[in-house]
């Protein structure tokens, strides 16, 4: 069982679902249909898609400043287990590989129902310095949907659990989650 003072999540395919807004984006702004989320086979999207660089590029930098028409939704459960953690303790840490937090803080407000100061977004720009942060805050868990940083995390003595995405369906010896529902059983609310 998970104390919640010691987990942390990624934001974009554990709390919102990014992918799902990437293709409401390419198909309303840029008419690029025929593309399912279990096409999305590997975190690299020019590795998987046919899609013009330039386009992957455009509609990344839309997500990253929040500059969209339709909206960028949570996975189901997350606002829930999220307040639930924030009652155990405060702040509920989110560490993003963004280059900045930009809208996220106020999507937090919005969607996953807390207060500006119940959840801390940490935007560190790379994947490679997760690690660090989560052992600065002495998180010993963190919620992940990118394989290859759940093994860099391992290696500096953190416990990732995946967040199960058609993009880490690669052989692996981690705890892994499909929903906050799987997710919320991990964490110990009573300790």
């Amino acid at each position: 069982m998970i104390n919640p003072a010691s987990v942390a999540f990624d934001f974009d395919g554990v709390i919102a679902d990014t992918m799902n807004l990437f293709l409401d984006i390419a198909r309303s702004e840029y008419s690029i249909h025929g593309i399912r989320y279990d096409d999305i086979t590997c975190y690299t999207l020019a590795d998987c898609l046919d899609i013009d660089p330039e386009i992957l590029d455009e509609i990344g930098q839309k997500i990253i400043e929040g500059d969209y028409a339709v909206p960028l939704k949570s996975f189901e459960g997350a606002a829930e287990v999220l307040a639930r953690l924030a009652e155990c303790h405060s702040p509920v840490l989110c560490v993003t590989a963004r280059p900045h937090s930009g809208p996220l803080g106020r999507w937090v407000q919005e969607n996953c129902f807390l207060d500006y100061h119940q959840m801390e977004v940490v935007a560190i720009g790379t994947f490679d310095d997760k690690a660090s942060v989560l052992l600065d805050r002495e998180i010993t868990h963190y919620v992940e949907d990118r394989l290859e940083t759940c093994f860099a995390l391992r290696d500096a003595g953190i416990v990732p659990i995946l967040f199960r995405q058609p993009w880490n369906r690669k052989p692996h010896q981690f705890t892994e989650v499909g929903s906050w529902a799987e997710l919320e059983r991990l964490i110990d609310f009573n300790g």
